[in-house]
Formats: C-alpha cells, sequence, structure tokens
C-alpha cells in the first residue's frame, strides 16, 4: 500500500492498492474509490463490536479489497486538523481518541482501552474510554486542529486539559488530577480535574478539540435560537 495525504485544513488520505489489499474502517469515512475495490461489512467478533458500541463508535467494520488490478481509496478528515500516519507493530501498539480512527491496513487490530484507575474513569471523560491500535501495519488518524508532540521520560509527565490528549504511545499511563486550590478549581474556568500523562513514551497533543470549539459556539448558538 501507497499513500498520500493531501489538504489543509480538511486533509484527506489517498491509498493506493495492490491486488488483494485491504483496508478497513469504522465509519463512513470512504470518500471516493476505484470501481474494482469491493466492500463488505462485518463486525470483526461479537466481543470486539461490543466493545466498539459500548466506546461510542459503529458496531461494524467496512473492509474494501482491490480485486482484479490495483486499486485507489480515499479517507476523509470529518473537522479541520491533520490526519497522521502510524505504523504499528507487535507490541508496540498505540491509544488514540475514540474518535480519532480514520482507516487502517487489514493487519491492524482495533480494541477498547478503558484506564484502569478509578479516577480516570469516574472524571477522565473522553481519555476514560480510548482506542487501542495493536498489530501490524499503517494507520491513520485524524487530530483536531494542529498537533504538538512530546517525548516523555521515565520520570517525566505533563498535564493536559480534557480533550486535549489526541494519543499517546502505549507505555505511557494516564491519571486524573484535580486543580489545586478552591478558588482555582471554582472561579478557574477550567474545571475540577486535569489529566496527567506520564512517560516513558511520545505523547500527541491537538490544539482544536471538537469539544471545545462545540462549548465556544453554544453561547452564539442560544442566542440565535432565541
Amino acid at each position: 500500500m501507497q499513500y498520500k495525504i493531501e489538504g489543509t485544513p480538511l486533509p484527506v488520505v489517498i491509498c493506493e492498492l495492490q491486488p488483494g489489499e485491504t483496508m478497513i474502517t469504522e465509519r463512513g469515512s470512504m470518500s471516493w474509490m476505484s470501481p474494482n475495490m469491493k466492500m463488505e461489512t462485518s463486525a470483526g467478533g461479537i466481543g470486539r463490536a461490543l466493545g466498539r458500541m459500548f466506546a461510542g463508535e459503529s458496531l461494524f467494520l467496512n473492509r474494501y479489497t482491490a480485486q482484479g488490478g490495483n486499486g485507489t481509496i480515499a479517507f476523509a478528515s470529518s473537522f479541520p486538523g491533520t490526519v497522521t500516519p502510524f505504523h504499528i507493530t507487535p507490541g508496540s501498539g498505540m491509544i488514540v481518541q475514540k474518535s480519532g480512527f480514520l482507516a487502517a491496513e487489514a493487519g491492524v487490530d482495533l480494541s477498547v482501552f478503558f484506564q484502569r484507575k478509578l479516577g480516570a474513569g469516574l472524571f477522565g471523560g473522553e481519555g476514560f474510554i480510548m482506542q487501542r491500535l495493536s498489530g501490524s501495519g499503517t494507520a491513520f488518524v485524524e487530530f483536531d486542529g494542529h498537533v504538538i508532540c512530546y517525548d516523555l521520560g521515565p520520570a517525566d509527565s505533563i498535564i493536559v486539559d480534557t480533550g486535549y490528549l489526541a494519543a499517546m504511545t502505549e507505555s505511557c499511563t494516564m491519571d486524573i488530577v484535580t486543580v489545586p486550590g478552591v478558588k482555582n478549581a471554582l472561579f478557574g474556568g477550567e474545571g475540577l480535574f486535569n489529566t496527567i500523562v506520564k512517560g516513558p513514551g511520545r505523547i500527541w497533543l491537538q490544539t482544536m478539540p471538537a469539544n471545545a470549539v462545540a462549548g465556544a459556539l453554544r453561547p452564539h448558538l442560544n442566542i440565535q435560537n432565541g
């Protein structure tokens, strides 16, 4: 499989497949394709399907296979931002926000990733349920806005507002911390909790999470409705 990513700020990844090669996606991300691309929809196993449903994703996977010659298929992002390729290998998977997966080669496995600590589960918002990408192959993930990467050492950590953590390597861990000080928590406008990510590993932060954009637009929409 060969690919190229084009477009700003609404990118698209265009994949060129050899005969018999397959791409998978969870939702209606296919934008255009050559006539010899065959589509099949499957659940990929009851356990995995139910896990995807619990994570807010589709029950089914769409599989697109090139037949009778080379094929072309394109997957477009759903929000202004960036499409980033990740090369998944056994033992070096990725954890991504549940809405971030766009498409992947058929050798990539998708599963639900739950935070192990109770605090992350109760207060982590989008960070509570994420997706794990494992197996082998190239996966394409869409991020909201611009992306900043940090490499964390074993003793390093970073505090992130909910929704800005887009992806991290499996070696990273995540927990929830309270905003220090009563006045800071009540009147600071940043909420009661933040996410702390600890190394070692790499993290990807996005500058324009969709939930933050929705919150900024909500007052203006209320005025118009009134």
